[in-house]
């Protein structure tokens, strides 16, 4: 890949991340929260967009070893966001068809990172054995 091409691709992927929180965001906004699940709400919240916020900091990394330890904290929160939605539907807070493109997006932005640390981890391995 050309180094266009992974800036582009960059982009592209933090717009994913974002309209992804965002959705999320909305969606809890848009239901009425009692005390005994706001701090499950709220952990959602969190962890969504912090897999933004890392993701950011992630292409904004000044080493390889950098941005693979970013990108490890990203597949973390992208994994507890996925939880965290799975527990909300199971509660019956938010039905599975309210989240079914979000989780379906929120599965393929795991792959995706999945991928990519995976791609990083040899890439570092590499160098080590260099």
């Amino acid at each position: 890949m050309q180094e266009s091409d992974i800036t582009s691709f960059s982009v592209r992927l933090r717009e994913r991340t974002m309209l992804a929180s965002l959705s999320i965001y909305r969606l809890l906004m848009s239901k009425q929260t009692i005390v005994g699940n706001q701090s499950v709400v709220n952990q959602l919240i969190r962890c969504s967009s912090s897999m933004v916020a890392n993701y950011r900091s992630a292409t904004r990394g000044r080493s390889d070893a950098e941005f693979y330890s970013k990108i490890c904290i990203v597949v973390e929160e992208c994994d507890e966001t996925q939880f965290w939605l799975e527990f909300l539907v199971r509660a019956n807070f938010i039905s599975r068809t309210e989240t079914k493109e979000i989780c379906a997006e929120i599965e393929q932005l795991i792959k995706l990172f999945t991928a990519i640390k995976k791609t990083m981890k040899e890439k570092l391995a590499q160098k080590k054995q260099k």
